[in-house]
């Protein structure tokens, strides 16, 4: 699969990573305690007003949408947080016992999942004169016409808001999608993202790569991220209808009673025509409140709201079709530390991270984050050397045995040696790309290169590579006493970047890298 090279210095997320927007004690009487997904975060230099303008001092931490929905239903976000913040409560409504968790619900934006092209294709297609059904873009999607990023519906909203919304359009469906209707409108969703080019685990990731990647013609993306891309889009709002996010800020039922008061004066504040009026200009989302004039850059197009699955099997027979069946599928290295200060504890985590890729996470998250049918993984364990890397691929149908021999190999993973970080990641690079796949690294080190080449022997010898092969990034984690500054050249120069699993743990992020491959 082509792949466009992303840059992001460094993303910082393993899923509980709290934001700047806490100015004082993480559970004062005047702070709020938010769970939110990423795509709040530019609304973070508008709520350190907050406090001054409402008395309301919010304090956010971050995860991916479908962690989030779990934190919540499980009950582990109780005593924790106050709230959630996410771009939309719908997967979490899905899940059994969640309600009873949610207490009081406020919309405060909206923002539709749609298609952006350059102008010139939209011009080439004739969509940016007639309207457009997401038949049409199938079609032309089928015949080569153009091509697309979109973010993994298992990690980002508006990925699985725009995988619902296709789904519901090319399905013909009345109501909402049934499982019958997600495996008879498979092969269509085959057809419409043959010609996806970029995958992301979160939209403003994926706004980036797009960016950098001349080849690709568009995004399906939020409205929002469209309207702030760097370079202008014609934006297509196909006429049978799309999903919206209305990012709705909701209390939980645990919160105290101060934490309520402080809840309400948020919302209040949030919803008054200035601050909407503000939200619109500053991150172009539509006001919710009635009486904000919409701004005219978001057009005159009537927006129909898609019918959403009303059952959490159906969603989650969704994604994994998606994974599974129809999405290009991956290739994903692991280069993986095994010298000699990875004893004990270390070499324990690492083996716990990816048997918990073969599916022994049977969480909602832990489920979409395993190796998935038609993958093909490669383990490069190195200490003091490279290691001889031990190829897997997964099948399309029964993936069992082979997710088992992945696990045997983890289960036998030791720790001795030194550390070859650099003549190992080139041993990733220079293995041939597989065919229409998309090829991406996962470098995990919990130290700095002590044996073979240095830094700048890699940097030239990746310089060097055929375009193809440099085209796949490297996402580094941090761990232990990995060297910060040199794993973030790594990152960017690849165009990949920096999970930090120093304060977390590595399974968690292993699972939020698996959003991006």
């Amino acid at each position: 699969m082509r792949r466009a090279t992303l840059l992001l210095p460094a993303l910082l997320l393993a899923a509980a990573c709290a934001s700047g927007t806490d100015s004082g004690s993480g559970n004062a009487p005047d702070v709020l305690r938010v769970l939110a997904g990423s795509e709040i975060k530019d609304l973070e230099p508008l709520l350190k007003r907050a406090e001054a303008e409402a008395g309301v001092r919010v304090k956010l931490t971050y995860t991916g949408t479908l962690d989030g929905a779990e934190q919540v239903a499980s009950g582990r976000a109780d005593d924790r947080l106050d709230a959630t913040w996410f771009s939309s409560n719908r997967y979490l409504s899905l899940i059994d016992g969640a309600q009873a968790k949610l207490s009081t619900q406020t919309k405060i934006m909206v923002s539709p999942v749609v298609l952006g092209l350059k102008p010139a294709k939209a011009s080439e297609l004739g969509w940016d004169a007639k309207p457009v059904s997401w038949t049409d873009i199938a079609r032309a999607a089928r015949q080569g016409r153009f091509s697309f990023g979109m973010t993994n519906p298992a990690s980002s909203n508006s990925g699985f808001s725009a995988l619902v919304g296709v789904a519901a359009a090319l399905s013909d469906a009345d109501g909402a999608l049934s499982a019958e209707q997600v495996t008879a409108v498979t092969p269509r969703l085959k057809e419409f993202f043959s010609a996806q080019r970029l995958t992301a685990g979160s939209s403003g990731w994926l706004a980036a790569a797009y960016a950098r990647d001349p080849r690709v013609d568009g995004m399906v993306n939020y409205e929002s991220v469209l309207l702030g891309a760097r370079e202008p889009l014609t934006l297509i709002y196909p006429g049978d209808g799309v999903v919206s996010a209305d990012y709705p800020l909701t209390l939980l039922a645990s919160a105290p009673e101060d934490k309520k008061a402080l809840y309400g004066k948020l919302t209040a504040w949030l919803r008054t025509p200035a601050v909407q009026k503000e939200i619109m200009t500053g991150t172009h989302r539509r006001p919710i409140v009635n009486g904000v004039p919409l701004d005219p850059r978001f057009g005159s197009a009537q927006l129909i709201e898609l019918p959403f699955p009303n059952r959490r099997s159906t969603a989650d027979e969704l994604i994994a079709t998606y994974l599974n069946q129809v999405r290009v599928p991956a290739e994903a290295r692991f280069v993986l530390d095994t010298s000699g200060s990875m004893k004990g504890d270390r070499i324990a985590a690492l083996r716990q991270a990816l048997v918990a890729l073969t599916g022994a996470d049977t969480s909602a998250s832990g489920t979409f984050s395993r190796f998935r049918n038609r993958e093909a993984v490669t383990m490069i364990p190195f200490n003091g050397v490279t290691g001889q890397a031990v190829p897997f691929t997964v099948p399309e149908r029964d993936p069992a045995p082979v997710l088992a021999d992945i696990k045997q190999f983890a289960e036998g993973l030791n720790a001795a040696g030194g550390t070859a970080i650099y003549d190992s990641l080139k041993a990733a690079y220079d293995r041939p790309v597989t065919a229409g796949h998309y090829t991406s690294i996962v470098l995990m080190t919990d130290g700095e290169n002590t044996d073979g080449a240095g830094y700048a022997a890699f940097e030239a010898h990746y310089r060097s590579l055929p375009e193809e092969q440099r085209r796949a990034p490297t996402f580094v984690v941090l761990f232990g006493e990995s060297d910060v500054e040199e794993m973030r050249q790594v990152a960017e120069l690849t165009g990949g970047a920096v999970f930090d699993a120093r304060k977390t743990s590595l399974t968690s992020a292993f699972k939020e890298i698996r959003g991006y491959q």
